[in-house]
């Protein structure tokens, strides 16, 4: 399929319109949430725990912090987190996936099974350990999770790169003479990009999720540093007097990960022609 069929399928479906909008709002008002005019750190006990108003859309939280303002950076350390996590694990993921894949024999087993020893360990409780021995920054978090997240992309990338080496394209390239590294960079990743554009957006929204409940937990972004977990965290001691300190991040995290969750389905539809019907 080419270019515009695949761009006419996919504005033919609404579903992905609507998700593509509402991704686009959020990171929009992301980037933009300098232009609020409060500090979304700064506590100003005065005006604590107020309901909705003018001058405080989404009112303000237990110290008096604007619970807009709040969200809006969360979604900023949330969405960095979600990327710069997925980007590191797709990498990682791919190569290995096609090393793994194309090489076969002793390499793919002993690659594969060290893929079966950390999908078998419990990633949130492994991280929640390691966090007990490393400063708890944001670099950290994107590592811990980057560091059990490109286990998915391996499979993934795997089973498609069995499947490519034995391609006409491929044997001719070996044929050539054509060394493996090349054949590995210039033929099969580009043939895979379908699969890991979607094996990506999946990644976002595990991340983001895994995040939150790390923040949520205490063990992600630490406060005053807003992200929608850690405010869910705050959120949970007042959920009855004021509960769009709960709604507010919650919503946002269920728009964003479900959002990206579907534009994966419709995408790997979209870009592997077998499943379109």
């Amino acid at each position: 399929m080419d270019r515009k069929a695949m761009k006419k399928v996919f504005l033919s479906n609404k579903m992905a319109v609507v998700c593509t909008i509402l991704i686009l709002i959020i990171v929009l008002a992301a980037i933009l949430a300098p232009l609020s005019p409060y500090d979304p750190d700064a506590s100003n006990v005065a005006e604590k725990m107020q309901g909705i108003s003018s001058s405080h859309l989404l009112g303000t939280d237990d110290i008096g912090r604007d619970t807009l303002t709040r969200t809006l950076y969360g979604g900023r350390v949330s969405l960095i987190v979600g990327f710069a996590s997925m980007c590191v694990a797709v990498i990682i993921g791919t190569l290995i996936g096609t090393i793994s894949g194309y090489m076969g024999g002793m390499v793919d087993v002993i690659l594969m099974r060290i893929v079966d020893v950390f999908m078998s360990v419990p990633s949130l409780l492994f991280i929640i350990v390691i966090y007990a021995f490393l400063p708890r920054n944001m670099f950290t978090l994107v590592g811990m999770l980057a560091f059990f997240s490109w286990t998915k992309v391996v499979r993934v990338v795997r089973a498609q790169t069995l499947t490519l080496k034995e391609r006409d394209f491929i044997i001719a390239a070996k044929a050539l003479g054509v060394s493996r590294g090349k054949i590995i960079w210039t033929h099969i990743i580009p043939n895979l990009m379908p699969q890991i554009i979607v094996s990506a957006s999946l990644s976002i929204a595990n991340a983001i999720l895994d995040e939150s409940a790390l923040s949520f937990l205490g063990y992600g972004v630490q406060l005053p540093m807003a992200s929608w977990g850690s405010m869910l965290q705050t959120a949970q001691k007042f959920i009855l007097h004021n509960p769009v300190m709960a709604i507010a991040p919650g919503v946002m995290i269920l728009v964003t990960v479900l959002c990206f969750n579907v534009l994966g389905d419709i995408l790997q539809q979209i870009l592997d022609p077998k499943l379109i019907k």
